[in-house]
C-alpha cells in the first residue's frame, strides 16, 4: 500500500523515534560539488589563513515569497521582528511550532517591499509552503528544492548559483573582481558589485570569523562568474582555494551554528493537518536520528530557540505562531549552546579499535565530518546523569581537535569535563550509515565557548554568535 503522507508513515511505523532512528536515509549529503579540490585539511586551513571559494549552489532549498501580504505572512510565522527589516537586508529566519519548538531556520533576503528570498534546509520551506496553501494571505511562493543527493550523472540545474568568498585575503579578491574598491557593506546587508562585467548581488557574511561575501545570480551564468572569480584571485596574487563538500560543512564547528535540529512537528494536535499535508517522501518523513541518546518520546529531541542560541532574535512586537510558549520559555532557565572539545587520547582509542582484528570495534569516527544521520543526538554525562546533547560533530584542522556543537543544562560551566557516549546502543540501528555490531565508547569532552574559533569570537559583527539574549 502506498503511503499518502507523513501521518500514514508514522502510523505504520508505530513509534516515531524508532522510525527515524532506523531510517535508511543516513547522512545529510552535500551534493554535486566535488568532495575535495585539493585536500580537506588545506581547504580548512585556507579560510583561516588565506581565502576560500564555497560553492553553495546545491545543498539548500530556495523559496521565493512575494505579494502584498508577503511581509505579514512571513513575520506571523517567525520569532524575528520585521520592524527594522528593510530592503537589501538579510536575517536568520526562525519559525517555531505552537508549542515553541524550532522547526528549522533559513537565511531570508528582502529584495523589495513585497519580495523575499529564503535559503536553507527543507523543514522551514515546507512549513511556509503549507501555511501559504491555507489561502489566508495574498502571497505567491516559488520553490526550488535542493539538488538531488545522488544525481547519478544527470544534469542538475537550479534557479540561482550561490558562491561565498571568505578569508583574510578575500578583500583583495573582492577589489580585483569589482574593478576597484567594493561598497562598504554592513554585516548581513546586501549591495551590488561587479564580477566579470556582470552586476551581482552580494551579502556581507562570514562563516568562521573571517570576512566574506556571498554572491548569487542566474544559474546559467554560474560557470562564467566562477571563472571570473578565479581569474580575479590570480590577478590579485591570492591563492583562492575552492572548498569541496567534505570540508564545507565543518566550518560551522568553528563558528557555532547547529545546522540540523530535528523539525519539531511530529506531535501536537495543532500540527495534525500539517502532518497530513507533508508527503511520505518529505524530509520530515525520511530524515534520520543518530547517536547514543535514545528516548521513547520524540518530544525529548525537540529544541527551543533559547537552547539553540536564537534568543537574541526573539521579539514580542508582533504575533507569531508559538509566541505564548516562547514567552514562557524566556521566563524559565534553559539549556544553552556550547562547543564540546573532544579528548584527543580518547578519540585515538576509538579509532584504534578498528585496527584490532577479532575485537569489537567502536563506531567509526569519520573525518572531517563524523555525523551519520540527518540529526545527531549523542548523550553527554556528568556523574552518570545526562546533562547535555552533542548534535554536530567533526574535526577542525585549524584547531587540531575533534569538536561538536550541542546543548548543556544551565548549571554546567565552561571548562567542565564531561563524558560523551559515542556510538549507538545494542550494536547500532539499521541506518545505512551505521556499521552493525559496533560498541559504544566513552570520550571525555571539555565544555568550551561558542563560537570556538578565537577569530570568530573577536571579529564577528554583533550577532547571534556573540550577542546574549536580553
Amino acid at each position: 500500500m502506498t503511503q499518502a503522507n507523513l501521518t500514514q508513515v508514522l502510523k505504520d511505523a508505530g513509534n516515531t523515534v524508532e522510525h527515524l532512528r532506523n531510517s535508511k536515509t543516513g547522512i545529510y549529503v552535500y551534493p554535486v560539488v566535488a568532495p575535495e579540490f585539493s585536500n580537506w585539511r588545506s581547504e580548512q586551513a585556507a579560510w583561516r589563513e588565506g581565502a576560500v571559494l564555497f560553492d553553495q549552489s546545491h545543498h539548500m532549498d530556495e523559496l521565493v515569497v512575494e505579494g502584498p501580504d508577503a511581509a505579514k505572512f512571513l513575520e506571523s510565522l517567525s520569532i524575528n521582528s520585521f520592524a527594522n527589516f528593510g530592503v537589501d537586508r538579510a536575517k536568520h529566519y526562525v519559525p517555531v511550532t505552537p508549542a515553541g519548538h524550532v522547526i528549522g531556520d533559513m537565511i531570508i533576503f528582502r529584495e523589495t517591499e513585497e519580495k523575499f528570498v529564503l535559503v536553507g534546509r527543507a523543514p522551514t520551506a515546507n512549513w511556509l509552503l503549507y501555511n501559504a496553501s491555507l489561502g489566508k494571505h495574498n502571497v505567491k511562493l516559488t520553490h526550488d528544492p535542493r539538488s538531488p543527493s545522488r544525481p547519478d550523472g544527470k544534469l542538475v540545474t537550479r534557479i540561482h548559483y550561490r558562491f561565498q568568498i571568505q578569508g583574510p585575503d578575500a578583500p583583495k579578491v573582492f577589489e580585483k573582481m569589482n574593478g576597484g574598491p567594493i561598497p562598504e557593506i554592513k554585516f548581513f546587508h546586501v549591495d551590488w558589485i561587479n564580477v566579470g562585467g556582470r552586476k551581482v548581488q552580494a551579502l556581507r557574511h562570514g562563516m568562521a570569523g573571517a570576512p566574506g561575501l556571498e554572491i548569487w545570480g542566474p544559474y546559467a551564468e554560474k560557470d562564467e562568474v566562477r571563472a571570473a572569480i578565479i581569474k580575479a584571485a590570480e590577478e590579485a596574487g591570492v591563492d583562492l582555494r575552492p572548498v569541496g563538500s567534505r570540508a564545507y560543512a565543518t566550518n560551522t564547528l568553528e563558528s557555532g551554528w547547529i545546522p540540523s535540529p530535528l523539525p519539531a512537528i511530529y506531535t501536537g494536535d495543532e500540527l495534525q493537518a500539517y502532518r497530513d499535508w507533508l508527503s511520505a517522501q518529505s524530509y520530515e518523513a525520511s530524515g534520520s536520528i543518530g547517536g547514543s541518546y535514545v528516548s521513547d518520546k520524540i518530544e525529548d529531541y525537540y529544541l527551543n530557540p533559547y537552547e539553540l542560541g536564537y534568543g537574541v532574535y526573539v521579539k514580542f512586537d508582533h504575533d507569531f505562531v508559538g509566541r505564548a510558549a516562547v514567552e514562557k520559555q524566556k521566563a524559565t532557565p534553559q539549556r544553552r549552546k556550547v562547543t564540546f572539545e573532544w579528548n584527543s587520547d580518547d578519540v585515538v582509542k576509538v579509532i584504534a579499535s578498528a585496527f584490532q582484528p577479532g575485537e569489537q570495534a567502536a563506531k567509526w569516527i569519520d573525518f572531517p565530518l563524523s555525523n551519520y544521520a540527518s540529526s545527531s543526538f549523542d548523550k553527554v554525562l556528568k556523574d552518570g546523569k545526562v546533562v547535555g546533547l552533542s548534535m554536530f560533530n567533526g574535526y577542525s584542522y585549524n584547531e587540531r581537535s575533534m569538536l561538536s556543537l550541542g546543548v548543556v543544562d544551565a548549571d554546567i560551566k565552561e571548562n567542565d569535563i564531561l563524558t560523551l557516549i559515542w556510538g549507538e546502543p545494542d550494536g547500532g540501528t539499521s541506518k545505512t550509515s551505521v556499521e552493525q555490531g559496533h560498541k559504544q565508547a566513552e570520550i571525555r569532552v571539555r565544555v568550551a565557548a561558542v563560537p570556538y574559533a578565537q577569530e570568530a569570537r573577536e571579529n564577528y559583527a554583533e550577532s547571534w554568535r556573540t550577542k546574549k539574549a536580553l
